[in-house]
Order: C-alpha cells, then structure tokens, then sequence
C-alpha cells in the first residue's frame, strides 16, 4: 500500500466523524417572533389599561356629587337630595296604536266608458266636490235623444186618447153611442199614461248616467297614486272585483283617528267615563315613544272583547291640522284614565329595590341616614305615589346612595337639583365661593396714595441672606442648607 492510499483512507475515515459532530443551526427568526408577539400584548396592555383609567374618571365625575366623593373620602358621604311633597298624580295608560282614517273611499265608474281626462295630481288634497276624472257621456247622450222622441210621441197618443175620452162622454150623454165604448176609452188613456211615465224615466235614468260621467270628489281628503291611465275602458262596479280596480283612492286626513286596545283589566278605568259620554285625553308619540305627534280625545269604546287577546279597542279623535299623523301609522298612546288630586309623591329615582322591597334613603335634620320601606302607588313619569312609608316634607337620597349605611352621616350638597350648601359648613358652590371672594366692602378698600405693607421674609430666607453675606465677606465658611 503506497502513500496515498493510507491518506485517503484516513481522510474517508475522518470525514463522518466531522459530519457527526457538526451541532445543528437553530433558526433565527424563532426568537424575533417571540419578541415581537411579547411587545404586542404589553402595548395593548397598556391601552386597555389606559381605556379603563379614563371610563373610571368620566364615570366617577359624572354628577357634582360624584365629583366630590374623591376629596371627602372617610368623611360624610356627600349626597343630593329631593323633597317629599304632594301634586296631582296622572293614572296612564300605555297603549300600541293605528292610526286609521274615518274615510278611505275607492272612487270606481258607476257607468261603463272611455277615461277621457283625469283632473286631479297624484298626492293632491282635494275637496268634496272636486273634479277628479270623466267618462266618454256621449253614448248615454244619444240614447237620452232617442227616450226624448219616444217620450214626445207617448205623449201626442195620450193627448188623443184624452180627447176621444172627452167626445165619447157627450156622446154617451146624448145616447149616440154604447156606454162600453165610452169605458174603454178611459183604459187607453190610462195605458198612454203609463207608457208616458216609462218614456220619463227612461229619459231621466240617461241623465242620470251624464252626470255619473263626470266624477267628483265624494269626501275631504288626500288622493292617492292613479289606478288607471286616460284611454282605457273602465266598467261600472264595485272595487272588490278583480276587473275593476277604481280610478284612485281618497283618504281623509282631518280630523283622523287612532285605534288602539287596551287589557279588559283596565276597562273599570275608563268605561264609565266614556258611558256617560265624557272624552279622555290622549297623546300618541312616534314608534320609538320619544316624539310627540298630536294632542286629542277618546270617545269611542268597542262592544265586546276580544277573546283570543282579551283586549277592547278604543278610538281617538285628533284634528291633526299639521299633518302630523298619516295613515296606517304606527303609534305609542298614552291615554290620561284619571288623576289623583294632591297626592304624596317622591322622585323615581329615590326609589331604591333590594332584599326589604322597596325603600329609600331618608336623610334626618341632624344630618344621619335610615332605611325606610315604603309603598308605591301610580307612577307619572319622574315621579311615583307613596302610599305608606315617607311623610311629607322627608328629604330622601336621589344621588350618592352607593356608600350610605344605616345610622351614618350624609352631607347634603345638592337639593332638588340646585347645589346648596348644608349648615354647619359645607362645601359651597363654586360660584357662591368665587362670588363672596369678589365682593367687598368699598369701606376696606386702601386709599390710593397708600402704599401696601412689605411682605415679611421667612425664617429659612432670613437665614439664607445671613450666611451668604457671610460667605462675601469672609467670616465664615459656606454652609449646606
């Protein structure tokens, strides 16, 4: 074996142990990711962290109450308060409502005919009496023409017959001729008769159908969209057949009502007051009960209930000069059932709900708190009937509850809504303080040649002007202060 063959066999040897011990690369990017991933959940951390901070800050400065709780923490809670008094009390009733014309009428042909013209703008608000469309009349005239002449010849034959009627009696008087001649006659003339009268009313059913060419208005009202075009061949008809749609629709707007139901519970409210023929008032607000529409009265009570709602309808009555309600509309009523003269009413929201049911925070004179459970009667908006529980004249928590206990102090900043300071030195308004600051008496103001008083420097200045005329001159060493 030469040289070179004992070098590459140890170099074949050689090389799987460097392939061996070769340690494996990690990948780079696994660490920045990780970094990455880390900084994006500190930042919104951070973020939510800070959200929370500012929503805590505006909620906590919500109300002037709230504003003060930070700076008397540990000391009498400070509270609004609202007075117990007595006022009428309305008893409503919330109800869902239509609004529903008293007229919806479908104006139809009452002939058959051409549409010539159409007189009215879609949208437009017409009279009784209106023109609105006309029908071809000129058929029903020439038939009219055609009754005339009959009607004229009916009348020349009854003329004769009257005559010979007459001539027959003198002849019957004079025995000329037989009596049975005479008494026929008088049955022709009462057939002409007849035949005349038929003639007539021929004539007057054809006028009758020239005026119905030409359609009017039948109520007050709004007409809708057309039905039908100029040129097409309408029918006479109702517009409950198929082939006969109407030419346009009036609705009457003013005055116009609204349907509603109310449960038959609360029919002892307000049946006896519509049987004796008294009105209730009403109000109706837009759907979502935030906008009021109209101001008017119930008069109207439907006969029976409705047993697979177990309400009864009721109907209002509202001028509706503005235009205000439109029909089909949907509606929120509150109807005013009744009204309870002077009685003791209290804030809705001094009204609070937990374990002993429903109670209120009364704040006494000395300025202590107690619990008091009372009884709630008709609620009228803001304000709720006591029934037992609170007197007339009690103060009771309206805002800054959240921390009250039994027997602790309250400081009353706020009463009825108007910030006011307490006896026995309360915090006053900002406006009073600044106010009282501001104004002074003309007789302590200083003349205008007087100078004003030097201000005295403090102790530690004093010292300091000692040690540093010290140090300028020499006399002592300077000095840490």
């Amino acid at each position: 074996m030469t040289t070179e063959d004992l070098e590459h066999f140890a170099s074949e040897r050689k090389a799987p142990a460097a392939r061996v011990s070769a340690p494996p690369v990690a990948p780079a990017r696994t660490g920045g990711r990780l970094r990455t991933i880390l900084v994006w959940i500190a930042v919104l951390a951070a973020l939510g962290l800070a959200a929370r901070f500012i929503w805590t800050r505006n909620i906590e400065t919500a109300t002037p109450v709230a504003q003060l709780k930070k700076s008397d923490r540990g000391g009498a809670q400070p509270v609004g308060v609202a007075t117990v008094g007595r006022r009428d009390v309305h008893v409503i009733l919330n109800a869902l409502g239509t609004v529903t014309p008293l007229a919806t009428v479908t104006v139809v042909s009452q002939i058959s005919g051409v549409l010539q013209e159409v007189g009215f703008v879609e949208g437009q608000k017409v009279k009784k009496g209106d023109f609105l469309a006309q029908i071809d009349d000129r058929p029903y005239r020439a038939q009219k023409a055609q009754y005339e002449g009959q009607l004229a010849r009916d009348q020349g034959f009854l003329a004769q017959a009257k005559a010979d009627e007459e001539r027959y009696q003198r002849l019957l008087k004079q025995n000329s001729i037989a009596s049975q001649t005479a008494e026929n006659q008088k049955f022709v003339v009462k057939q002409y008769e007849g035949t005349v009268a038929a003639d007539q009313a021929q004539v007057d059913a054809q006028a009758l159908n020239i005026a119905y060419a030409r359609i009017t208005s039948p109520v007050d009202g709004r007409v809708g969209l057309r039905l039908v075009d100029p040129g097409n061949y309408v029918t006479a008809g109702t517009a409950s057949t198929s082939s006969n749609a109407g030419i346009v629709v009036v609705t009457q707007l003013q005055p116009i009502s609204v349907v509603y139901s109310i449960p038959e519970d609360s029919l002892r409210r307000v049946a006896p007051q519509l049987l004796e023929g008294k009105t209730l008032e009403t109000d109706v607000y837009d759907r979502t009960n935030t906008k009021f529409l109209a101001k008017g009265e119930t008069r109207a009570l439907d006969n029976q209930v409705d047993s697979t709602t177990g309400m009864v309808k009721l109907r209002a009555y509202f001028d509706n000069k503005d235009d205000a309600l439109f029909p089909n509309q949907f509606v929120n009523v509150r109807l005013l059932a009744s009204t309870i003269p002077q009685a003791l009413t209290a804030p809705v929201s001094g009204i609070q709900h937990g374990a002993p049911g429903d109670y209120a925070w009364v704040v006494a004179p000395e300025g202590t708190v107690s619990v008091k459970t009372v009884k709630l009667g008709q609620t009228d908006g803001d304000i709720v009937q006591i029934l037992s529980g609170l007197n007339e004249g009690d103060r009771i928590v309206v805002d800054g509850s959240d921390r009250l206990r039994e027997g602790g102090e309250a400081r009353v900043v706020m009463i009825d809504g108007v910030s006011t300071p307490v006896e026995g030195g309360s915090a006053k308004p900002q406006s009073d303080a600044k106010a009282q600051s501001e104004a002074k008496p003309q007789s302590e103001a200083k003349p205008q040649g007087e100078a004003a008083p030097e201000a005295k420097p403090s102790d530690a200045s004093a010292s300091r002007e000692e040690r540093r005329k010290k140090r300028k001159d020499g006399a002592a060493p300077p000095t840490t202060n």
